[in-house]
């Protein structure tokens, strides 16, 4: 008999496993066939394609007779949500855990478990209502449709607000119809409390249901009524389990305000979402805005999910770097992957 007890938070995934009898589980033995590559067009919805190796089926060991064990591992499990993508942006699938190197600290550490299924999501939807927003509200709308075009039926999404501070508009649902309908009624008016816009979102998630989290910020940057610091978000943000993408709805640098705030927008976004793991998509023209966001929901079901134990067996509580390379695949062009950049040990 197994009995398992997960806990899934902070990037890790602590499982502790008790065994009763001398029961041992396969290793499945990868073929040694080369992979072969099919490409599509290169519009930003397109794919690279990797098509995988044929493996063989392991066999089961018979379970050895009258041979009494009690057998107790504890594990940690670090789990990196990667994409991969080709110079052209378009995101590559198919490829398999040797097509990776993955490093904490600088010291490369051993692939444990490999994954690419289209895995149920978590989702908050960080929502700009601002007065700077006015003009921008309508195609800002039509972009969360397109994300929301992208959800599977076991998702799960909530929707914050902020102008002059933050407010939880819907929890969790899996009715994306109910958030759109929420947002038909936003009218853009005061200031923009960014940072406490995503404290709500990441605070709000701890309530999420699915392992894999992310949240979606659309605004036009530049903070200047937040109680939390740009500083506590980002610490914040490094002890978070959650990806985050951000649409910067700028207006052209020639025609941008002279406000400190405003200019610090895009590489606030950036900063925040590149810790994550997730992508900064800055915009100019609001109609590439429905696009780019259904970009993300794409880019979010075509990521890998890769596990390892780290050699480092302290639980410090320290911050630990982590680092993914890829392994350069015959007759496909360089390829670019996009990880989160570390997660806190445990600390006992």
């Amino acid at each position: 008999m197994r009995t398992f007890s997960l806990f899934v938070g902070a990037g890790l995934l602590l499982a502790a496993v008790a065994l009763a009898g001398d029961e041992k589980t396969p290793q499945a033995r990868p073929g040694d066939a080369k992979p072969s590559v099919s490409s599509q067009g290169p519009n930003s919805k397109s794919t690279t394609t990797v098509a995988p190796r044929r493996k063989t089926a392991a066999e089961e060991p018979d379970e050895a007779a009258g041979r009494p064990a009690s057998i107790r591992v504890d594990t940690n499990l670090v789990l990196i949500n990667v994409t991969v993508t080709d110079p052209l942006n378009r995101f590559v699938t198919g490829l398999e855990a040797e097509h990776f190197k993955l490093f904490e600290d600088k010291s490369e550490q051993r692939i444990a478990t490999f994954a690419s299924e289209d895995a149920p999501l978590s989702v908050g939807l960080v929502f700009d209502a601002s007065g700077s927003m006015g003009a921008k509200l309508q195609k800002a709308r039509l972009a969360a449709a397109q994300f929301f075009k992208t959800a599977n039926p076991d998702d799960e999404f909530f929707l914050v607000q902020f102008n002059d501070k933050p407010e939880m508009v819907q929890p969790f649902t899996t009715n994306t119809e109910e958030i759109q309908n929420r947002l038909t009624f936003t009218n853009a008016k005061g200031r923009t409390a960014l940072l406490d816009g995503i404290y709500m979102a990441l605070n709000h998630m701890k309530k999420a249901r699915n392992t894999r989290k992310a949240i979606l910020v659309l605004s036009d940057g530049g903070d200047n009524s937040s109680r939390y610091t740009e500083s506590e978000i980002k610490n914040l943000v490094r002890e978070a389990d959650v990806q985050i993408y951000a649409i910067g709805i700028f207006e052209p640098v020639s025609a941008r305000s002279r406000s400190a705030e405003e200019l610090a927008g895009p590489g606030l976004l950036n900063e925040i979402a590149e810790q994550t793991g997730g992508r900064h998509f800055p915009v100019e023209n609001l109609n590439d805005l429905p696009d780019v966001a259904a970009k993300i929901g794409i880019e979010l079901r075509n990521q890998y999910v890769i596990g390892y134990v780290p050699n480092n067996a302290n639980r410090d509580g320290k911050y630990r770097r982590v680092q993914v390379k890829i392994n350069q695949p015959r007759g496909l062009p360089p390829l670019r992957p996009f990880w989160r950049q570390g997660y806190y040990a445990p600390a006992q």
